[in-house]
């Protein structure tokens, strides 16, 4: 089986069901993990911060750091490998509250903007788990798309 790790700011894909991809320390950033069962093509997106517009010059370079430029480019990724939206299944995890102030809340607004985007595009998520303040690996297996979360230890299936 194939490992294919998504770093921070981070997206990778794949059509092999012989891979899994995983991100690991998912604090207040958020991962989506996607999968077409018909297309048997799934991905997984790891963003940073919700919004490109804190600074374009980055978002430009690695629009994978921000939600608002990375789940679309994550989305039009799968669509050129035969996904179909109303085939997919997305799962969100992170988005926590982690060592950060209540001031900023990076992890509510990253949980808020994939909302808001996925609300705007029609497109439902089917699992989550968000919010709290715990840490979460999260894994999406190319063989049947199942997505889990691991956390302290403890996995759980999504």
């Amino acid at each position: 089986m194939g490992r294919k790790i998504v770093n921070v700011s981070d997206m990778k894909y794949s059509t092999s069901a012989s891979d899994l991809i995983v991100t690991y320390s998912l604090g207040s950033c958020l991962g989506v993990a996607v999968y077409d069962q018909a297309a048997r093509v799934g991905g997984m997106l790891h963003f940073l911060l919700p919004s490109s517009r804190l600074n374009p010059e980055k978002a430009k370079n690695n629009p994978y750091m921000f939600g608002d430029t990375g789940i679309p480019r994550l989305f039009r990724t799968l669509y050129t490998h035969g996904a179909k939206k109303q085939n997919m299944r997305v799962v969100i995890a992170g988005g926590a509250m982690m060592y950060e102030s209540s001031f900023t809340e990076t992890g509510k607004r990253n949980i808020m903007v994939a909302r808001k985007i996925f609300w705007k595009n029609n497109i439902f998520i089917d699992a989550e788990h968000v919010g709290e303040n715990m840490p979460r690996t999260l894994y999406l297996d190319m063989v049947e798309g199942e997505t889990w979360i691991t956390s302290r230890g403890n996995k759980l299936i999504l």
